[in-house]
Formats: structure tokens, C-alpha cells, sequence
């Protein structure tokens, strides 16, 4: 006996356009791991090469003046890619989040405004025949026209 239902849900299929960033994504995440790699190769060979027995202390130390401006560069690069994705969260929350919650409070207002309308019109007429049935019912009870 096969079952027809599922528990999962079928994946949302993605358009041509999400598909190109995410390629062009992948390409830019592996050219920033590859120049990573390329760049601290080249480092331990430098580093190698210098502290081979006939080199003089000197250049190790220009070796490790080398490494911290290229550190000071890679962190003003990490520093420039945050400023621009805050800017791009910026505006998100500008143009997308918050249009979204304007119109979620105005629909929240609507039916605030609509659930004291039937409140005032509808519920408390139907409650006070309600009441007025039940003291009509109770009354003829009580004159003995209706059992109980």
C-alpha cells in the first residue's frame, strides 16, 4: 500500500537569474580561497627562503614588516566588503522591511477596527436576545405554559 502523502514539501524552484548569482557567487568565493592559498604559499616560501643560515636577521625583519602591511591590507579589504553589505542591509530594512511593516500595522488597524464593529453590531444585539429568550423562556417555566 503506497501512501500518496508526503511529509516534505517540494523545493521552490529557482529562476535563471537566482541561479547566475549563484554561480557567479561560487566563482567569486573560489577566486578569493584560491588567492588565499596562492598568497600564503607564497609567504612560506619567502619565509623559507630567508631564514636559510646565510641570511642576515635584517631581512627577516622586513620579511615580517612585508606580512603585517599585507595583513593591514587584506583587513581594509574585509573592513570595505562590511561597510558595503551594512550599506546593502541599509537598505533593506529602508525599502523592503519597512513598507512591509507599514502595511502590516495598517491591516492590523482594519481589523482592530472591524472586530469593534461586530463587537458594537453584531455580538451584543445576538447576546442581549439571548438574554432576553433565555428570561422569556425562563418565565414561561416559572407560569407553567412551557416544562422544564
Amino acid at each position: 500500500m503506497s501512501s500518496l502523502h508526503t511529509d516534505h514539501e517540494p523545493k521552490p524552484r529557482l529562476t535563471a537569474e537566482e541561479i547566475a548569482q549563484q554561480k557567479q557567487l561560487k566563482r567569486i568565493t573560489a577566486g578569493i580561497v584560491i588567492g588565499a592559498i596562492v598568497l600564503l604559499a607564497s609567504l612560506g616560501a619567502a619565509i623559507y627562503f630567508l631564514l636559510q643560515p646565510a641570511t642576515p636577521t635584517d631581512k627577516i625583519r622586513d620579511v615580517f614588516i612585508i606580512v603585517v602591511a599585507l595583513e593591514s591590507l587584506i583587513i581594509g579589504v574585509a573592513l570595505i566588503v562590511l561597510v558595503v553589505q551594512l550599506a546593502s542591509l541599509i537598505n533593506l530594512i529602508q525599502n523592503e522591511v519597512r513598507p512591509i511593516l507599514k502595511a502590516t500595522n495598517e491591516t492590523v488597524n482594519t481589523l482592530r477596527g472591524t472586530a469593534e464593529f461586530l463587537g458594537e453590531n453584531v455580538v451584543e444585539p445576538v447576546i442581549k436576545l439571548n438574554g432576553y429568550l433565555a428570561g422569556l423562556y425562563r418565565m414561561l417555566e416559572l407560569m407553567g405554559i412551557k416544562k422544564k
